[in-house]
């Protein structure tokens, strides 16, 4: 029976108890309610009655505010209830709702139940929208411009763009889907919890009046919290943070916790020597005052250039092969044997950082090989000039300077470092003279590079 009849059906009983026994109906149960009782009721509170069905709230017309949170319903219908201001019915079963009427709804409450859409683009004075602990895959909040709270934990939805919503105060998306966040045109919010996410960047700059942010097992490498002067409790554990910037002037927290990244080295704070025993160092291992200070030092292995008829590639402890630069071209494995002249990169990657080391392979059929020039400047290529005797022919080998003074007396196969009296020499041309076992000489120059 709608709003026109004497009486209004409330079918489910304890729906009709909970009307008898707030004065709105008499008993005994009858499955039946005077309309004239109930169509000028503001507020109506029903919940945790165990009600499964609230046919009859259609003719609750007068009503603003419905709370039938922690029930057994299936199903609500509040298409008519368009005075609604304020709706509570979270903890329920239903799977879907229709609000496109309640134009002027300003809080909705509908956590812990079986939504997987949710349409509230009609609802534009929405301060409050709380829908966590449901199907949700997505959401859209465009319209939403005066949202205030908005908390959507716990679903499914893989991106969410509150851009068009400057009054967000709270936001709570943890358990969900998303990759990324940006809460660059929300510079009103105090309160960021998107925990257990997929979220890579995060960008806080101009979020000044943040006081928490909670965004532990995230995929964060970087997290840079020096503009957030009003935050006083901070958990990014379980990120892959590289640098962790905390030097915001007040390092005032009731809460930091960055345990579990396994990459983080130090963390840049105000006071070193004044940090809190809550803040001990774990994985990490220092505190520093300015980030530039901070170094991610990424080890890679350093081979010498080769000179010869064939050359195996070693096992290396840290990076791997490749043909090119960056860890780009064919990947090469240690037992490779290498016929070709060439140029071999090692490449070895963090989530942090990278580095890189390269040697030169020259493949060569000819008896020795004498390098025209070489840079002792200990960066670990070419800092020896050395000599190759690939068949034992040569009985010795010396090295004068310009002047024709004898510099350097070698064996075959040992290099010279470029020192004379354990004094660096000069940047010049080098000459020397080869002694063959059959008694041949050979007479040439070389250049020494700093």
């Amino acid at each position: 029976m709608g709003a026109f009849s004497q009486n209004t059906l409330v079918p489910d009983d304890n729906f009709e108890q909970a009307l008898i026994d707030l004065g709105f109906d008499t008993g005994p149960l009858d499955d039946m309610v005077l309309t004239s009782n109930i169509n000028s009721i503001p507020d109506l509170d029903v919940q945790g009655l165990n009600i499964s069905d609230l046919t009859g709230i259609e003719d609750f017309t007068a009503l603003e505010v419905l709370n039938c949170e922690n029930n057994l319903l299936s199903v609500l219908d509040v298409t008519n209830n368009i005075n609604l201001t304020q709706l509570f019915c979270s903890a329920n079963n239903i799977s879907t709702i229709d609000i496109s009427t309640l134009l002027n709804l300003q809080i909705f409450w509908c956590s812990n139940n079986l939504l997987s859409t949710l349409d509230v683009s009609k609802n534009q004075p929405l301060i409050s929208l709380v829908c966590g602990n449901n199907l949700l895959k997505t959401l859209d909040v465009s319209q939403n411009i005066n949202l205030v709270v908005l908390a959507f934990e716990n679903n499914e939805i893989s991106s969410i763009d509150i851009t068009n919503n400057p009054k967000i105060n709270r936001l709570q998306c943890g358990k969900n889907r998303l990759s990324s966040l940006d809460i660059s045109q929300n510079p009103n919010v105090t309160y960021v919890s998107c925990e257990h996410n997929s979220i890579t960047t995060f960008d806080t700059s101009n979020n000044l009046v943040l006081s928490t942010l909670i965004c532990y097992s995230n995929l964060l490498s970087e997290l840079d919290l020096s503009k957030n002067t009003s935050l006083i409790a901070i958990d990014c554990s379980n990120n892959n943070l590289c640098r962790l910037n905390l030097k915001n002037g007040n390092n005032n927290f009731t809460m930091a916790n960055f345990k579990l990244n396994n990459f983080l080295k130090c963390v840049v704070v105000d006071n070193p020597s004044n940090t809190p025993n809550t803040w001990d160092p774990l994985n990490y291992q220092y505190y520093v005052s300015s980030k530039d200070l901070c170094f991610n030092t990424v080890p890679i292995d350093l081979l010498n250039d080769f000179v010869g008829i064939s050359y195996t590639l070693p096992p290396l402890l840290y990076g791997n092969y490749f043909t090119e630069s960056g860890g780009l071209g064919t990947p090469l494995f240690s037992g490779d044997v290498i016929n070709t002249s060439q140029t071999i990169y090692i490449y070895n990657e963090t989530v942090c950082d990278s580095n890189e080391s390269n040697f030169n392979i020259l493949i060569t059929t000819d008896d020795y090989f004498i390098p025209k020039y070489f840079t002792p400047n200990n960066d670990g290529n070419h800092d020896l000039w050395l000599v190759n005797d690939f068949s034992n022919q040569i009985k010795k080998i010396e090295i004068f300077d310009r002047y024709g003074k004898l510099i350097k007396y070698l064996q075959p196969n040992v290099g010279w470092n470029g020192t004379f009296n354990g004094k660096l020499m000069e940047t010049n041309d080098y000459w020397y003279v080869i002694t063959f076992n059959n008694g041949e000489i050979l007479k040439g120059h070389f250049s020494l590079k700093r």
